[in-house]
């Protein structure tokens, strides 16, 4: 299923460095808060951890060496998937954790811009990458629950008649 994963990576990973660089070079210079909706802001942040800041304190390299360790992983996990579905979840996955992986190697951290709030309360802000890796599991968990096609599914034992 690596013809159907590694296009969606990379078209993941594309999306979110050509975003990243439009919100840097083109519409946060100089850094700033622009008010999208009553809902939605686009700001800059930094965040030198993972999600919402977790290992912050944490190597770059680190963090650096777990990303491609689970990329690897993600990319034998591809390379067995059987479904498609399983083979886009997996892609999603993989190349927004490589998108967020090169941000920590040039800038030493992942270059976040999306601010969803609600009155005062803001949600951690995040990039397109965590856009897709969000999406990725959550296609993945309901492919977990979805029913599998019997042509696709484990094959049944025949009967034997004595």
């Amino acid at each position: 299923m690596l013809k159907f994963g590694f296009p969606i990576a990379l078209l993941a990973f594309t999306v979110d460095q050509v975003s990243k660089w439009l919100i840097l070079n083109h519409v946060m210079a100089p850094p700033q808060v622009i008010p999208v909706t009553g809902f939605f802001n686009l700001v800059l942040g930094r965040n030198t951890g993972v999600s919402f800041g977790l290992f912050g304190d944490a190597s770059p390299w680190a963090l650096i060496a777990l990303t491609l360790a689970i990329v690897a992983g993600l990319l034998v996990w591809l390379q067995r998937a059987e479904h498609r579905l399983t083979a886009v979840s997996l892609g999603l996955i993989a190349g927004g954790a490589l998108g967020n992986l090169i941000d920590r190697l040039r800038h030493g951290a992942v270059t976040d811009f999306l601010d969803f709030y609600l009155a005062t309360y803001h949600w951690p802000a995040f990039n397109l990458a965590d856009v897709a890796i969000v999406s990725g599991v959550g296609l993945l968990l309901l492919e977990s629950i979805l029913p599998r096609d019997e042509a696709k599914g484990p094959k049944k034992q025949p009967m034997l008649i004595r």
